[in-house]
């Protein structure tokens, strides 16, 4: 990985090495023929040299036998093409740095030539980074959590900072980017997340143009885990809720939903995803004033939000309803004791399935990304592709003991 550093002081090596040819980046040898030709770019010797293509060295002729580059004194990774005649950065550079590189090449007629270069990259007159991520660094979260990623200045080059963001995992996925505003981006798998695994997500942004003169200067990385596979069913017909955890149900509740008698008070349906939780939570009915119909303001325990229109499933002392009768103003309410067990057991990002009314969570209600179908999501990407299964290195790390 690129790191942002300052700059060290790099004295190149003598370029007369026994036994072999030696050219300045990007000359010939003024004897040997067959001798390798050798291009880096960017130029050597340059001073504001750009950062958006990376570092490419070429062979114009022969092939490359060994690419050696450092920037600010941190090794810059990158790969060698199928025939060995380039070899190309994996990321852009870092703004403001300097940059050296060693070449080894060989020719046809086994003469072989080493090559040097020095540059600086440009500093850009504005930079920008990563706001913020969720999830937090270190956290477990459910097999339907997204990553969502917000940005600290429009970005308008949507495009080459998507290309910057790399997801890998233990258990590789297919996945896509969307974009739900300039400032922010979401990734969300194309189905569930393979449960009991670790996931570390970077945005490469280093060298990244986000806008005219707005450059990345740092990457951001941040490492969560996968934890076991939980997903909740709820039917407002039946009344009934059934939790099922790696494939077997571990608990069945008797639930109330909302009253449908307003479409705030009608319980949304669809894939919904528990997004935070705490007990108690302060619910004041929207739109009413004290002493008008319909007002409320209570303190209700256990309760996980799953919209954000105000949904949540909670606790509630409501027991002649629960199994029967559909009551509350949109939130799914359950026995005390069990509703202390959902609160106790759940992640954010797990799926709660709701089937039974005709009032459908919009996809931009909360964390609604899975009311989206596939070919829906990729249209909000702008490279408009999934991205490949990306392994998480190294791809035999087996997750910790805690994740539940």
């Amino acid at each position: 990985m690129r790191r942002a550093a300052g700059c060290l002081p790099i004295v190149l090596l003598p370029l007369a090495i026994t036994g072999c040819s030696s050219v300045v980046a990007g000359g010939d040898h003024p004897t040997a023929t067959a001798a390798p030709r050798v291009k880096i770019s960017p130029s050597p010797d340059s001073v504001r040299a750009g950062t958006r293509r990376g570092l490419v060295v070429r062979a114009t002729t022969g092939t490359l036998t060994g690419v050696t580059a450092y920037g600010g004194g941190a090794p810059v990774p990158g790969r060698f093409d199928g025939t060995r005649s380039a070899w190309r950065s994996d990321w852009t550079l870092t703004p403001d740095q300097e940059y050296i590189v060693k070449v080894t090449a060989a020719g046809g007629d086994g003469a072989t030539t080493t090559t040097y270069g020095r540059f600086r990259t440009l500093a850009p007159a504005r930079t920008f980074q990563v706001a913020s991520v969720t999830p937090e660094p270190g956290e477990t979260v459910g097999v339907g959590m997204p990553i969502i990623v917000d940005f600290t200045v429009p970005v308008e080059d949507r495009a080459a900072v998507e290309k910057a963001l790399e997801v890998r995992s233990t258990k590789p996925v297919e996945g896509a980017w969307h974009w739900v505003s300039d400032t922010e981006v979401i990734y969300r798998p194309r189905r569930d997340w393979p449960a009991r695994q670790r996931v570390s997500f970077t945005a490469h942004l280093a060298g990244v143009r986000a806008s005219r003169d707005t450059y990345g200067t740092a990457d951001h990385t941040v490492p969560f885990a996968i934890g076991r596979g939980q997903v909740s069913f709820i039917d407002t017909r039946t009344h009934r809720m059934r939790v099922v955890r790696d494939g077997r149900t571990v608990q069945r509740m008797a639930i109330s939903a909302g009253m449908a008698t307003t479409e705030e008070y009608t319980t949304t349906s669809g894939v919904h995803l528990t997004m935070d939780k705490a007990s108690p939570v302060r619910m004041v009915s929207p739109g009413r004033e004290k002493g008008e119909p319909g007002f409320y303001d209570v303190m209700i325990d256990h309760a996980v939000r799953i919209s954000n229109s105000g949904e949540y499933v909670h606790a509630k002392n409501n027991l002649w309803a629960q199994g029967r009768q559909n009551v509350s103003h949109g939130c799914v309410n359950a026995r005390p004791d069990q509703a202390a067990w959902f609160f106790d057991s759940s992640l954010r990002g797990d799926p709660v399935v709701i089937r039974g009314t005709d009032r459908e969570l919009r996809w931009d209600n909360g964390w609604g990304y899975w009311q989206r179908s596939w070919e829906e999501w990729l249209s909000g990407s702008a490279l408009h592709a999934a991205e490949p299964p990306q392994p998480l290195m190294p791809p035999d790390t087996p997750p910790d003991n805690d994740i539940r």
